[in-house]
């Protein structure tokens, strides 16, 4: 196998440096794309003609900045990371090469347990019955219901049933068929978080229903100001607010119980990231408060791998028959195969040792942005930081976060702010530390001080 490379003794740099710097660029412009293999180190040392050190040497610092995939008794390859050349995105706005992926609400997929799930999924294969091959329950298979139930229950005090499980495609189309559902039962009006997730308001405004949005602050959500709204429903984050990270307040939940019960409203409590928690102890989903009033949502994308659709919600009776009716028009139900595998994947433990691995790669990731944040960045003030799997960085007053932003994507580091979420003040950047590793993190914050002023 030949790569198209040259070195030489008469040129500046070590031949080290200029196999990296010629393979960065090839990268970087498309020319060598994810996955492609590349040469051996003892293949490229002969090609070169130089010693296997420089080869191993040059390979090494590639792997570590995220060009290059190494595994011991594979054939080296691109990395399928964050280099996208704009001539290979999907037409107009394809965005430039990412150097830096600070982007939140991804996880680590790269250490999606393989195996693990390639045992599930064939032992699902060969377990599955004839009626779940067909059709079947638009709620999706007893097995995995079943199965969600006994978990969340274990681990974040959910208290379900079989026929008030429904497992979706993801969160979004799970808060899709509850609004659908709601708007059926005659509601006009839903209240979202003030920061929180743009796409709410769509969906809500999808199935006919005006959003309005109700202020978060360091307590959560302002539940004094539901009242106000008149909304028929509310969507909240309270384990860990998307995206600022702070955590429902004790009294708030209580008052927010209250007024559900008080007005008959129904509230969506979208489990974010409540999986990963660092600093404090776990907080009881809110659902295990009041299961007559409270939808529960969760999801295996930021615990596994969006590439799964999986997700799942906890049904209040009252909401059961009109979900079931919009499922059965909108898809009649989710992969049946990969829920059989996702229980077999709960039950022999899998995702809870994923889970208590992960924790402590990401708890190390979270440090070492913690940091570097502190070295180069100290006037900033970084929250959110007992959980999740970014933080929110606020900046002095006089910066433009905007200005900001834009300067980091024509550098290549791609982030997130809190404008992009509905607020745009204070000025904050949201950095997730999920995708690259402590060094690049290190390099990537470094990078981004340089552009803060």
């Amino acid at each position: 196998m030949e790569l198209l490379l040259t070195v030489s003794r008469e040129r500046p740099g070590t031949l080290s440096a200029q196999i990296q710097g010629q393979v960065r660029d090839a990268v970087r412009s498309g020319s060598l794309r994810a996955g492609t293999p590349v040469p051996s180190t003892r293949e490229l040392a002969a090609q070169l003609g130089v010693s296997r050190k420089v080869a191993v040497d040059a390979y090494a610092q590639l792997a570590a900045e995220g060009y290059l995939a190494l595994r011991q008794g594979a054939q080296p390859r691109v990395a399928a990371g964050p280099f996208v050349h704009p001539s290979a995105g999907s037409g107009p706005g394809s965005s430039d090469p990412i150097r830096y992926d600070f982007r939140p609400a991804r996880p680590d997929v790269s250490s999606f347990p393989r195996a693990a799930w390639a045992r599930c999924l064939r032992d699902a294969v060969t377990e599955i019955t004839v009626d779940d091959l067909g059709y079947g329950d638009p709620f999706g298979t007893g097995t995995l219901r079943d199965t969600l139930a006994d978990y969340l229950g274990r681990v974040r005090g959910v208290v379900a049933t079989r026929d008030r499980v429904v497992v979706t495609n993801g969160y979004l189309q799970g808060l899709g068929l509850i609004c659908r559902a709601l708007a059926a039962r005659g509601a006009r009006r839903i209240a979202c978080e003030q920061p929180g997730s743009p796409e709410e308001a769509r969906i809500a405004a999808r199935a006919g229903l005006e959003a309005v949005r109700v202020p978060v602050d360091e307590l959560g959500l302002r539940v004094d100001r539901l009242a106000a709204t008149r909304a028929d429903a509310v969507v909240l984050t309270p384990a860990h607010q998307h995206p600022t990270g702070v955590v429902l307040a004790p009294a708030r939940r209580t008052a927010l119980i209250a007024w559900l019960r008080a007005t008959g409203a129904i509230a969506v409590e979208d489990d974010y990231d409540a999986e990963y928690r660092y600093d404090r102890p776990a907080v009881g989903a809110l659902q295990g408060l009041d299961q007559d009033h409270v939808v529960y949502a969760g999801t295996a994308s930021k615990v596994l791998a969006p590439a799964l659709r999986l997700g799942w919600m906890v049904l209040p009776s009252v909401l059961v028959r009109d979900v079931r009716t919009e499922r059965l028009l909108l898809d009649q139900g989710t992969a049946r195969i990969e829920q059989l595998a996702y229980a077999h994947f709960v039950r022999r433990g899998e995702l809870d040792r994923h889970l208590r691995r992960m924790r402590l790669r990401y708890r190390r990731r979270r440090d070492a942005v913690i940091e570097a944040l502190a070295s180069s960045m100290p006037a900033a003030r970084v929250r959110g930081i007992a959980a999740g799997l970014h933080v929110t960085v606020e900046l002095p007053p006089s910066v433009d976060s905007a200005a900001v932003a834009s300067a980091a994507r024509a550098n290549g580091i791609a982030l997130a702010t809190l404008a992009d979420y509905g607020a745009p003040s204070p000025p904050t950047l949201i950095l997730g530390y999920s995708q690259m590793t402590e060094s690049r993190l290190r390099s990537g914050i470094r990078e981004l001080a340089t552009l803060v002023t």
